[in-house]
């Protein structure tokens, strides 16, 4: 949930002032006990703003108390020019309020105030509603929860390890455009740190966490060669070697080339990467650092603007392959999904029964185990930042993951490869539409719908928004 803020606009006259003040006063609170409700913090001002002293100094100290974005309320009619002070004394993102109660002019009230913060260039969404509409407090809702996941971005760090993957351009952004963009730096750390830290990382942890797996998973499938204990050891202390170097250079998301230094020489990132995006591990809860395979920086980003914006883990695939006959793609990756997605639950004993551990294929010489298992159906959000020309665009649309029996899943993992990951996604996409636009080989998901908030946070991140639908 978001911190927002609430400061309403009044009439200045003072006579007329006096008169709405009450009612004013009584639109506010019902508008903060929903967003209340809702679970978000209100930080309310603490005087209806009736002057042009009141506009900046309530602004001032709404905006003191970090707030992730600030609402203008508008009951009555109100001065603009209190609306353009106030505006000038916060630099959180704004969003004008009316209420719809036909007996005052709130509407009024907040379509002069947009105007006036059009013509001076100042960015805002205008909503309107009763203060108690469960739908505007949602509304609301979902643009806070876009500006507290923007917010986040900037001042944070994304650790590359690793350089560009198997000339992968897509997967490699331009470090300066970041920083002006969206607030994020890049730390470079080559991949021979991460090799270094595994070998000397706690093997009493790496075996607890081996006899974990093995208790938990679905199956842990040893061949003896590609697949040993000592080499699933070896992906899990490169997990914990990663977790060191996350906790000492302060990284706030991150991504692994792997390919193809560490996948022919040491050992797949696959463990390591589905437990760093899990909000567990073998010691219980912890929180989901959002990892992308082959170091995509672009969609790490992506990732990580999802995961502030729903909590939740977020789903890394490659688009591997339309089923024409069935309308579904099969979102497959090489072997890192996290293990969250076998069955969305909180509980890590339910989702690992779901999930085998397989020998590395033949991609794959210095071997480790492909984290496997078919994601749980439901409703997604997918979508990536992409780039056309140099400028960052939100590739959007909803669609569904689905489930078969056992004999058609197995039917389909064996047309491509059964011992990776595999979402069954039905898009709310055409395949042609899809395949001739879409800007990379990656695609991320999250539950739900979140589309509304993806738009906003595009909005305040300055990106345009290429949604699909069916319709």
């Amino acid at each position: 949930m978001a911190r927002i803020g609430v400061i309403s606009i009044s009439d200045g006259r003072d006579h007329v002032h006096a008169r709405n003040a009450r009612f004013i006063q009584s639109k506010q609170d019902e508008l903060v006990r929903s967003l209340t409700a809702a679970g978000h913090e209100v930080v309310a001002g603490r005087d209806l703003v009736a002057t042009n002293t009141l506009a900046t100094s309530v602004a001032r100290e709404v905006a003191a108390a970090g707030v992730d974005v600030t609402i203008f309320y508008y009951a009555v009619w109100s001065f603009p020019h209190f609306t353009m002070l106030a505006a000038d004394a916060t630099r959180s993102p704004l969003i004008l309020v009316a209420s719809t109660d036909p007996t005052e002019p709130g509407l009024v009230g907040m379509l002069a105030a947009g105007g006036a913060l059009d013509q001076i260039g100042r960015a805002h969404t205008r909503l309107w509603g009763a203060p108690d509409d469960a739908d505007l407090a949602g509304r609301v809702g979902a643009h806070a929860r876009a500006a507290a996941a923007v917010a986040s971005l900037r001042g944070s760090t994304f650790g590359r390890f690793g350089g560009r993957p198997m000339g992968m351009n897509t997967a490699v952004a331009n470090t300066d455009q970041w920083m002006r963009q969206f607030g994020v730096d890049v730390e470079e750390i080559d991949q021979y740190e991460l090799v270094l830290r595994a070998e000397k990382a706690d093997v009493g942890e790496a075996a607890k966490a081996r006899r974990w797996i093995e208790e938990h998973a679905a199956g842990v499938h040893y061949d003896g060669q590609k697949l040993t204990p000592e080499l699933l050891e070896r992906q899990i202390r490169s997990y914990l070697a990663i977790r060191d170097i996350i906790d000492e250079r302060k990284l706030d998301f991150s991504g692994i080339k792997g390919q193809p230094e560490l996948t022919e020489h040491f050992a797949t990132m696959d463990v390591t990467e589905a437990f760093l995006n899990d909000p567990y591990d073998w010691n219980g809860p912890k929180p989901v650092h959002v990892t992308a395979t082959e170091a995509d920086m672009d969609g790490a980003l992506t990732m990580q603007l999802m995961h502030k914006i729903s909590g939740d883990p977020v789903l890394f695939a490659d688009v591997r392959h339309y089923h024409a006959d069935r309308d579904i793609w099969d979102l497959c990756n090489s072997g890192q999904h996290a293990t969250w997605y076998a069955a969305r639950s909180d509980d890590p004993a339910e989702n690992l029964a779901k999930v085998h551990f397989y020998p590395e294929v033949f991609f794959f010489p210095a071997g480790g185990a492909s984290v496997q298992h078919i994601a749980a159906p439901g409703q997604m959000t997918l979508g990536r930042l992409t780039r056309q020309a140099g400028e960052y665009r939100l590739q959007l649309m909803l669609g569904e993951f689905e489930n078969y029996d056992d004999e058609t899943n197995e039917s389909l993992m064996r047309q491509s490869t059964p011992e990776w990951p595999h979402a069954w996604a039905r898009l709310d996409a055409p395949a042609e539409t899809f395949l001739s636009r879409f800007g990379a080989n990656h695609i991320h998901a999250i539950p739900g719908d979140r589309r509304a908030e993806l738009r906003a946070a595009a909005g305040l991140l300055g990106v345009d928004v290429h949604e699909w639908s069916r319709d």
